[in-house]
């Protein structure tokens, strides 16, 4: 297999695809790309070269031969079905591929988009569109998303077929980045963050990273 490159900034989304990379033990090279930077710097996500992959001006971003892929969980399945022994993907029944589906999409709609919400009208959108009030609007959707996530986990190690998957780093993640953003977060879900990061590969990772 041809080495994969990964394009990416520090505990971003993009984390959660290099901590895959890591879990699958795929060949790769990550590139530190630098966000809210001028566009003449060659590193910036806003620089041409790096448009014409991610019109965005967005990580993360895998290149694989003449593949381009610019949303994490669309990566980190992707990794996933390169590396079936590494079980990010269970070989599981139909049901447990349901389970999986539908955490995912939990995530990426519910839990994640408070955060994003917050991290845009701190500072990723221009001052003039920012909208301080929805900070506390933020803080109300998060509350909810946790506690419904309460009722959907179930009180064991994974999240799905007792075993690490993509949605095990998908919950992790996310929690990481609701524990930086200073959002609160239930003691469980915490323990949850700390018990993964400690993961060889999510270390590995994070070095790489930076």
């Amino acid at each position: 297999m041809s080495v994969i490159k990964l394009y990416g900034f520090g505990e971003s989304r993009s984390f959660r695809c290099l901590w895959a990379l890591e879990e699958a033990g795929l060949p790769y090279e990550y590139i530190s790309t630098k966000l809210r930077t001028d566009a003449e710097d060659p590193e910036s996500a806003q620089h041409p070269d790096y448009l014409q992959l991610n019109f965005q001006g967005k990580v993360p971003t895998l290149r694989n031969d003449g593949l381009v892929l610019t949303e994490s969980i669309a990566i980190l399945n992707y990794i996933s079905r390169c590396a079936p022994e590494s079980g990010l993907l269970p070989n599981a029944s139909m049901d447990v591929y349901a389970r999986l589906d539908e955490l995912t999409s939990f995530v990426l709609a519910e839990l994640e988009q408070p955060l994003w919400s917050k991290g845009k009208h701190t500072f990723a959108l221009p001052e003039e569109w920012r909208i301080p009030q929805i900070l506390e609007t933020a803080k109300f959707e998060f509350k909810k998303a946790v506690t419904t996530l309460d009722h959907m986990l179930p009180e064991s190690e994974f999240a799905v077929a007792d075993s690490f998957t993509l949605v095990d780093i998908l919950l992790a993640q996310t929690f990481n980045w609701a524990i930086r953003f200073q959002f609160e977060v239930p003691a469980r879900f915490v323990t949850l963050r700390d018990r993964h990061y400690k993961r060889p590969a999510a270390q590995r990772a994070l070095n790489v990273a930076g």
